[in-house]
């Protein structure tokens, strides 16, 4: 097995992986040679690429396969300026655009950079969870898009489409193999007409894991409990080493269903299911950087390092019997469940496109995690339970007149609930006169949110001559949120009758034991593009845009003792942007070159952070203004003279800070000298005092890279009688970064490159292929979001502060997968 892995890898090395910037499959009748047409959707109606004014990386099909790209972080791989990061609780995820995403730690926070399945907005960052297979196109939009992607799209929009039932019958059957995790991979897609009018497609995938992707190294743990109840009588319990990660096991089904009973109407009703269950919510947090000298972890005792070794412990048996939400046996875990129903019409009325898009999704994931993230003596375990529920329906009208003005006018209505529990386990903390579910919980958490919003869009467009468009438009957004929180149960000793007063208890005598909150949020968003084609293959725009993001509540906060006003820790103001975009996209060389070049500046207001305040325990979502600016260009050659080679690129400069964060939080262990020397009230203290805010204004925001880039080179072949021989490579490039928004030097990532590779052959008519898909074949390790680690770290404020430990959320190590596709 070592030896053909070696070969794989060899073999690999040589090859490549195909362009993400967009091959479709070649149209009939298309010369040979030159570039192959892109089209998207990113004004909601299918454009090419090349005429539409925003700046646009597509994915095509043929890409998506070739590249097995079946999920949103592939897709980052896939784009230099997107980053994903995978979280264990929180949101569950941090997306980052242009150097613009939400932090991880709060569930309450909906991403900056949305996430759009088949016309229909999924916000949530649990999305992260969700396999995707079986896509006609991704599209990934840059930068502010309210206008056409429904809500919370304020650094961009990641689209996916799927595939509808064709007009010819096909049946796909694929089998893989990734040699890293020892992961196994099937895909059945069955699809065709069942009459002139009505299809059907049936799209089923399912993968095991035999292995893992990261190490977990550790040993059996002692953890000693407390029982307050009872003179502090003291019981050891063992907690086993968990296991590798992730150990996923994952199905995915969707059905299709598509109505075409004329030229002028379609109806499409997609249901889909996702499972997916990980043997640890944290198997990829990484101990990268160690705040000791010693460069050892102040928990673990492991030495820190970048690589993909984590080091944490199940819960202890006795106690996960009893625990809510935990595994018998204590494994540590992430089970994601979902379900969404999404029907689509489209209906030509003569001149006049009227569609709908409807939806319901709800997705329900519980875990249990090591929430220091590396396991010591003194543990935190936590589970959670948490559901998110949607309903959407959105209504559109667009006209194509001949004249020169056209309209586009629609409405949204969104229904959203989320429910949220947690439970909390650290210092030993026990209590005999407890439930039993509750005895060995420091506290619980219950919470829900329940939203409404309604909005109204439309934009005129205006042919002003021939060569020249204008088109403005805005939407105006409705929102309402009614949020509850409680800490239905706290051990005694966290609570005003014990030693150590940290937690609110829902009975609190003070009355603030139960949070409510009733939001009502209003926006105006509009936008104004200027376009001008001087000759066929050149397209000049301008455009002034502005978004919208929901201010909210943050379910998975504290409600501290500490906190002089827990409220304003859980709720927050809506997010905004605003700012200026300019780009020229070209064709030339006969169809055979494209060069692109775009440049964007966009002011943020209230950008939403998320920080875990840990001198006054208290998760707290905080508000500061940002600036990112930059400049994008790419390119991609597909000349004549060589059919089957494209060659693509690009290079991107992006500046990212914050521009008034006058009194941020600390990081755990800064010390004056390093900044950490204001007051609330924004006094500056002497060395050696104890400050507790920083003034971040003018640093760099969380995983915004200034430097990034991709090169790729491709080519398909006609070989022998009848098959097809293609191979592959494509590089990525980042600069440097803080993983930290709080400006934490020790939280640097490196710079780094990634090499994906690819090889294939098969018949010439696509009946079968074997393929070779090597990702990260160099095995670089980069993080794309960071925690300062829980329990670690000191003196936050004053000259003799120890730095806390980076807990950072590692990438995907080196894998080679072999797949094999027949059609029948």
């Amino acid at each position: 097995m070592r030896t053909l892995k070696g070969l794989l890898l060899a073999t690999c090395a040589l090859g490549a992986a195909a362009p993400a910037y967009a091959q479709d499959a070649a149209q009939e009748g298309a010369s040979a040679g030159g570039l192959e047409e892109i089209i998207v959707t990113a004004r909601k109606r299918e454009e090419s690429v090349q005429t539409v004014p925003v700046a646009v990386t597509a994915i095509s099909e043929k890409v998506i396969m070739q590249r097995d790209i079946t999920s949103i972080e592939k897709i980052a791989a896939a784009t230099p300026n997107l980053s994903v990061g995978r979280a264990s609780n929180g949101s569950g995820a941090q997306l980052t655009m242009r150097g613009i995403g939400s932090s991880s730690t709060s569930i309450g926070i909906e991403q900056s950079v949305a996430v759009v399945v088949d016309g229909a907005y999924y916000g949530q960052g649990r999305i992260i969870q969700e396999g995707f297979f079986d896509l006609k196109r991704v599209e990934v939009l840059k930068g502010p898009q309210a206008l056409f992607f429904g809500k919370n799209a304020t650094a961009g929009v990641i689209s996916l489409t799927t595939n509808d039932p064709g007009n010819d019958r096909e049946f796909i059957a694929r089998a893989g193999y990734e040699f890293k995790a020892q992961q196994y991979m099937g895909e059945f897609i069955a699809s065709g007409p069942l009459s002139d009018t009505f299809g059907v497609r049936l799209a089923l995938r399912g993968t095991k894991m035999d292995g893992a992707y990261y190490d977990n190294v550790s040993v059996v743990r002692t953890y000693t409990t407390a029982d307050v109840a009872n003179g502090f009588a003291a019981t050891p319990h063992s907690a086993t080493v968990a296991s590798d990660g992730p150990g996923e096991k994952e199905f995915l089904g969707r059905l299709t269903l598509k109505f075409t009973p004329s030229d002028d109407l379609t109806m499409t009703v997609k249901g889909s299911f996702d499972y997916n269950k990980t043997k640890n919510s944290s198997w990829n947090y990484v101990a990268y950087n160690c705040g000791l000298a010693s460069g050892v972890s102040q928990l673990s005792g492991y030495k820190c390092g970048t690589d993909f070794v984590t080091h944490q412990n199940n819960i202890p048996t006795d106690i996960a019997k009893t625990f809510p939400f935990s595994e018998d046996d204590g494994q540590l875990y992430n089970r994601y469940r979902s379900w969404a129903i999404n029907g689509n019409i489209v209906y030509n009325v003569g001149d006049v496109t009227i569609s709908s898009v409807t939806n319901y999704n709800t997705n329900n994931n519980r875990w249990a995690c090591a929430c220091d993230f590396q396991s010591s003596d003194t543990g935190t375990w936590a589970t959670e339970n948490s559901t998110w529920r949607a309903f959407s329906q959105e209504l559109r009208a667009q006209t194509a007149f001949d004249g020169p003005i056209n309209l586009m006018v629609g409405g949204l209505y969104q229904k959203t609930k989320r429910l949220f529990d947690q439970n909390v386990m650290f210092a030993g903390l026990e209590n005999s006169d407890a439930s039993p579910a509750n005895r060995y919980l420091a506290g619980s958490k219950s919470s829900f949110t329940n939203g409404e919003t309604a909005a109204l869009f439309g934009q005129v467009t205006w042919k002003i001559v021939p060569t020249v468009e204008l088109a403005g438009g805005v939407r105006y957004t409705h929102e309402t949120k009614e949020s509850y929180f409680v800490q239905p149960y706290n051990n005694p000793y966290l609570t005003s009758g014990g030693g150590l007063p940290i937690f609110r208890s829902a009975d609190s005598p003070d009355g603030l034991g139960e949070i409510r909150a009733n939001q009502t949020f209003d926006d105006w968003s509009p936008e104004v593009t200027l376009t001008w084609k001087p000759q066929d293959g050149i397209l000049v725009y301008g455009a002034y845009k502005t978004a919208y993001k929901s201010g909210g509540f943050s379910n998975g906060g504290i409600n501290s003792l500490l906190s002089s006003d827990p409220l304003g820790d859980l709720t927050f103001n809506p997010e905004k942007a605003r700012g200026f975009e300019a780009g020229i996209k070209t064709t030339l060389a006969d169809n055979q070159l494209r060069l692109n070049l775009t440049a964007f500046t966009y002011k943020y207001a209230d950008l939403q952070v998320d920080f875990f305040n840990s001198p006054i325990f208290a998760f707290q979502t905080l508000t500061a203004d940002a600036r990112t600016k930059g400049i994008e260009a790419e390119f991609e050659y597909a000349p004549r003279a060589l059919d089957g080679l494209n060659v693509h690129g690009s290079v991107n400069y992006t500046k990212a800070r914050y521009t008034s964060f006058p009194l941020g939080p600390c990081y755990a262990g800064q010390t004056p000298a390093e900044g950490c020397n204001l007051t609330e009230a924004g006094a500056v203290i002497g060395v050696g005092g104890t400050g507790v805010r920083q003034n971040l204004s003018g640093r760099p925001l969380s995983v915004a890279p200034e430097w990034t880039g991709a090169f790729g080179v491709g080519y398909d072949t006609p070989v022998g009688s009848g098959f097809k021989f293609g191979i592959n490579v494509d590089a990525r490039f980042s600069s440097s970064y803080l993983a930290s928004g709080f400006g934490a030097e020790q939280s640097r990532q490196d710079k780094y490159a990634t090499l994906d590779a690819g090889i294939r052959f098969g018949a010439e008519d696509d009946n079968w292929q074997i393929a070779l898909i090597g990702k990260n074949l160099t095995n670089t390790f980069y993080v794309s979001g960071v925690v300062d680690g829980p329990s670690t770290g000191a003196g936050t404020g004053t000259a003799s502060g120890v730095h806390a430990d980076q807990l950072g959320f590692g990438n995907l190590p080196r894998t080679v997968q072999v797949t094999v596709t027949k059609r029948f």
